[in-house]
């Protein structure tokens, strides 16, 4: 079984039997502080703005990059092109965006948040860091920074 260096292996035998152990899997374990984090960031964000967070995440793409198209944003925060244009729609319709069309192709939109978009990412904003800061809360500064540091060439890894 193929495995790079580690000081804990990824499975486990119990009565003969190999198994996962999803506590030393990688895979697993993103899966759940995603899942948990989605859980209890999304309550909030649909309780105060009817808002998910896939509207969240392209609202803050929007906010990082004005002017950006569906294919870029789809690009950057790794969402399919249906979830895109359904959120972009949502969006538009509630009054959160703005937009300009392609002369040669209105199909091709250029996005900007609105003001009411540029207000409530500034809200979301706030809601984020205080989850994320709760999230984060019990770990030391250089134990975050290497868990970035992880987490980047992960991503570069399945980039690659």
């Amino acid at each position: 079984m193929p495995q790079s260096t580690r000081l804990s292996s990824p499975v486990k035998t119990r009565d003969g039997v190999t198994i996962l152990d999803i506590d030393n899997y990688a895979p697993f374990l993103l899966n759940a502080v995603s899942s948990a984090w989605q859980r209890k960031t999304a309550a909030i964000y649909r309780d105060r703005f009817g808002l998910g967070i896939v509207e969240w995440r392209i609202i803050a793409m929007l906010n990082i990059e004005p002017g950006i198209t569906a294919n870029r944003i789809c690009a950057v925060i790794r969402l399919d092109k249906a979830a895109a244009s359904r959120t972009l729609k949502v969006l538009d319709n509630g009054g959160y965006l703005r937009f300009e069309a392609d002369e040669a192709d209105a199909r091709k939109k250029r996005w900007w948040l609105s003001e009411k978009g540029l207000t409530t990412h500034d809200t979301l904003l706030d809601i984020a860091l205080e989850c994320e800061a709760a999230m984060i809360g019990d770990i030391e500064p250089a134990e975050y920074e290497t868990f970035l540091k992880v987490m980047r060439a992960m991503l570069g890894n399945l980039s690659e």
